[in-house]
C-alpha cells in the first residue's frame, strides 16, 4: 500500500515538474487577444440612459480580421445624450467613414472607450468626468436596425467587452420595489 502511495506522489510530482518547465504557448499571430479579463469595473454610468436595452452584445472574432461584434449596441433614439462612463481625456472627436465618433482614454488605465454614431460636444484633449455628456446620438449612421449607439472598449489594439467596465450593482440593478411593512394593513 505504501509503495502504491509513493508511486502516485512520484507521478504527480513528475507531472508538476513537466508542467512548470514547459514554456507557455504564445498567442497565435492571427488570434485576437480578446480573452483579457483584467478590465477594472470603473464605470459609474451607462453611456446612454439608466439601463438601456442591449440590442447586440460583444462577440469577439475568431481571428483579428474575422467576423464578430467588437462592442455592444445600446438602444438610444436620435438626440439622446451620450455620457463618458468613467473619467478620462478625449483622444478623438470627429468623423470616421461618415460617422461621428468620440474616443476617451480612461484615467489611470490603458483602456479607451469609443461611442458612435455621436455628434461630439467635446474636442480632442478635453478632460471629462464620469457621466459628463460627450455628444448626442446622430440621426443617421447607425449599423443597427433601430437607433442605437455602439459602445466599444480597447486596450491597445485588443477589443474587449465594454460591459465589463460596469460594476455588478450598475450592470444588474433592476427597478426599485416597495416591500410590505409588517403589521400594517394594505389599503
Amino acid at each position: 500500500m505504501r509503495a502504491k502511495r509513493c508511486g502516485t506522489w512520484l507521478v504527480l510530482g513528475l507531472l508538476l515538474i513537466l508542467t512548470l518547465s514547459t514554456p507557455a504557448p504564445g498567442p497565435l499571430a492571427l488570434a485576437p487577444a480578446a480573452t483579457d479579463t483584467s478590465v477594472p469595473a470603473i464605470a459609474r454610468t451607462w453611456p446612454v440612459g439608466t439601463r438601456p436595452p442591449v440590442l447586440r452584445g460583444w462577440e469577439p472574432p475568431a481571428t483579428v480580421y474575422g467576423r464578430g461584434h467588437r462592442g455592444v449596441d445600446l438602444a438610444a433614439p436620435s438626440g439622446t445624450p451620450v455620457r463618458a462612463v468613467a473619467p478620462g481625456r478625449v483622444s478623438f472627436a470627429g468623423r470616421v467613414a461618415g460617422k461621428g465618433v468620440v474616443s476617451v482614454e480612461l484615467t489611470g488605465t490603458d483602456l479607451r472607450t469609443t461611442y458612435e454614431p455621436v455628434r461630439p460636444s467635446v474636442e480632442k484633449g478635453d478632460e471629462v468626468k464620469a457621466g459628463e455628456v460627450v455628444g448626442t446620438v446622430e440621426p443617421a449612421g447607425s449599423h443597427c436596425t433601430t437607433m442605437c449607439v455602439h459602445w466599444g472598449l480597447r486596450r491597445g489594439e485588443t477589443y474587449l467587452d465594454p460591459l465589463s467596465l460596469l460594476p455588478p450593482w450598475l450592470l444588474h440593478r433592476g427597478p426599485s420595489r416597495l416591500l410590505p411593512v409588517l403589521d400594517i394593513p394594505l389599503p
